[in-house]
């Protein structure tokens, strides 16, 4: 059939549409292949260039800034410091011994240095950089820069590291840190990449292990030119880490400071307390020592002198360290009596100077005894044979209950190392610890703070401000995490008698304010700022029947080791509790004489907001306190940084 010429026309305007698209289709791809030939032959020559010469690109991790950590008030109290430092690479060194050789002439090296090096970068992958050199002095740096083509694989680096402006003050709380070890990357599962970077500082111990993943940080990133010799030409892309958060501590650096420096070189350790909210103002352990000294890599010499020493100035002696409370913990066994309703706070137990047991004869601390004693008198003037009374009357359940309910055997969570959670012991504890049955002179002990009955400071100051004000306060150390302030807490009441805590606060403030109060000498003078307290001394050795017929030896005739243990918790003000406080000095003697009068002063600089005055000490007092308080190195106050926002060394 002929075709018309209508047809014949439509078929040649679908020919010419489909060659029309064709050649759209094969100008696109030309037009393509042309954009990427400008691009490789013209914008990208030089890279492609290099790269056919050998060169290659390299990405490389950068170091993020440690997150700062602050005091209460802004003040840095761990930051980061420019450090200037060289490190080696196997790979781009080729003959590092030759390396090395040529760098010991630019910075001093000895041979056993070198010979340290070099096995460890034998040790370490080929492509995994080694420090060589590390705090380098501006000049060093700059001799190491200017003669890098004759340091193949040696990479000038300026970099931060970790600092404690505050040296010893924080030590035992914030921790330390320091190079990862190969047994630090072992209890890792999956280990961030950053930490294979050579140095690269860990959180060891303290805040700064227990909040690592917070304050590390995120890696950056270098891509970077690299010539068939190894040596870095260029870099071409530069991404920076992410600086870890900056944590603010409930603690206050000026009070922390003097609560260090008022322990001096005794053993001991103090914690403040603010009872409203929990948070910890003051956790110092003495002696202290220099945390930088770790971040820098301790001598052999410095690390030994701190292990053997008898003061143990490397163990946290507020969490870490459990003594026996001795009479600090007489609340607890009043309470436990009260709340029984097996006595009340005028019930009497008459003291002769001791109480026999299943003939076993338990003295109290004043030999001649105190006569007919009720509860606020217990507490004023100390008396162990009311607490034995008690103690029978009541039993060890109630006592190892109350003393947990005021947070005594609990270990308290807080971002600190190896937290101690102290012993309240109970039949089933002595059963599961002993293998052995309770005996009612095993109660005897516990109910004045002794035998099995262990506490650390923390757990007492816990413990004090529970009486204090009846709530379940539970101590907290980070106030806020990039700038975001944690709400304070609601505590729950502790359910108990608001008359049986009167009791034993009134007891407390007769401690201090009492006509036979055993820490009379030791009150404060202000009455806005009327301090309860307890005083506590417990033994560290057995006192035989044939010491105490001639006279009991008097501590400070004893070795140091042997002498009693002083202690002393205290609370203020008396009528609107704000500030609780411990104070435990190892082998300090009486709590009385030695512990009490460093709670007071530490309290007073927490309530004066600086350094006590001294109308608030008794008359006879100050000219001796303004001896001591002039003789005390107090850390200067710097103005605290706007803030708590990031920032970097």
């Amino acid at each position: 059939m002929k075709k018309s010429a209508r047809d014949i026309s439509d078929s040649s305007s679908s020919i010419r549409r489909r060659a029309l698209m064709l050649g759209a289709i094969q100008a696109a791809v030309v037009a393509t292949l042309g954009w990427r030939l400008k691009t490789m032959q013209l914008d990208r020559a030089d890279e492609f260039r290099l790269l056919s010469d050998g060169n290659s690109i390299k990405i490389r991790l950068l170091p993020p800034a440690r997150g700062l950590i602050h005091d209460r008030n802004g003040i840095v109290i761990a930051g980061n410091e420019a450090n200037y430092r060289a490190t080696i690479t196997k790979e781009e060194a080729g003959d590092p011994a030759l390396v090395l050789a040529r760098l010991r002439q630019l910075v001093p090296m000895t041979d056993t240095a070198v010979a340290a090096l070099l096995a460890e970068i034998d040790k370490r992958s080929a492509i995994t950089p080694v420090i060589v050199a590390d705090r380098l002095t501006w000049d060093q740096f700059a001799s190491i820069a200017v003669n890098a083509p004759a340091l193949p694989g040696v990479t000038p680096e300026a970099g931060l590291s970790r600092s404690y402006p505050r040296a010893g003050d924080f030590a035992h709380v914030l921790g330390y840190v320091g190079p990862v070890s190969d047994y630090d990357l072992s209890k890792m599962e999956n280990p961030d990449p950053v930490l294979m970077l050579p140095e690269f500082q860990l959180g060891k111990l303290g805040v700064e292990a227990k909040l690592e993943d917070r304050l590390r940080g995120k890696a950056g990133t270098r891509r970077v030119e690299v010539n068939s010799a190894g040596r870095e030409m260029r870099e071409l892309e530069r991404i920076e880490g992410q600086q870890g958060e900056t944590v603010q501590m409930t603690l206050d650096a000026g009070l922390q400071n003097f609560a260090v420096q008022r322990l001096g070189e005794e053993s001991a350790a103090a914690v403040v307390m603010d009872v409203r909210n929990g948070d910890i103002l003051a956790s110092a352990s003495s002696p202290v020592f220099d945390p930088n000294l770790f971040v820098r890599g301790i001598s052999g010499a410095d690390y030994r002198a701190l292990m053997e020493h008898d003061h143990r100035p490397l163990a946290d002696k507020t969490v870490q360290g459990v003594y026996p409370p001795g009479s600090t913990f007489k609340m607890v066994t009043l309470l436990a009596g009260l709340e029984s309703g097996l006595i009340d706070s005028r019930t009497r137990h008459h003291c002769p100077g001791h109480t026999t047991v299943a003939g076993r004869r338990f003295h109290c601390w004043s030999r001649g005894g105190h006569g007919s004693v009720a509860a606020v008198a217990s507490l004023e003037r100390s008396c162990d044979v009311y607490y034995y009374e008690l103690a029978q009357k009541i039993g060890i359940e109630r006592i190892a209950a109350m003393a947990r309910l005021l947070g005594i055997g609990v270990r308290h969570d807080l971002p600190m190392s190896a937290i101690a959670e102290g012993i309240a012991p109970d039949r089933a504890w002595k059963r599961a610890r002993h293998d052995q049955e309770w005996h009612v002179g095993d109660s005897i002990n516990a109910s004045i703070g002794q035998g099995y009955v262990l506490a650390s400071p923390l757990q007492l100051a816990v413990m004090t401000a529970r009486v204090a004000t009846g709530l379940e306060v539970r101590p907290r150390l980070v106030r806020a995490v990039e700038g975001m302030v944690a709400p304070d807490p609601v505590f729950a009441d502790l359910g108990l008698s608001p008359a049986h805590l009167t009791t034993a606060r009134a007891g407390m403030d007769a401690v201090m304010n009492g006509g036979s109060g055993t820490a009379a000498r030791a009150r404060i003078q202000r009455a806005e700022w009327r301090m309860a307290g307890k005083t506590g001394t417990s033994q560290v050795r057995n006192i035989t029947a044939a010491e105490r017929a001639r006279g009991v030896i008097r501590n400070d005739q004893l070795p140091w080791n042997r002498r009693d243990h002083a202690l002393f918790v205290c609370y203020a003000p008396f009528d609107a509790p704000r500030y609780a406080v411990s104070v435990v000095v190892e082998h300090g003697g009486g709590g009385s004489a030695v512990a009490a009068p460093i709670a007071r002063d530490i309290l007073l600089y927490a309530l004066a907001g600086g350094l006590p005055p001294l109308d608030a000490y008794p008359s006879e007092q100050r000219d001796g306190i303004a001896e001591m308080l002039g003789r005390m190195r107090l850390a200067p106050s710097p103005v605290a940084q706007a803030g708590t926002g990031r920032a970097r060394a």
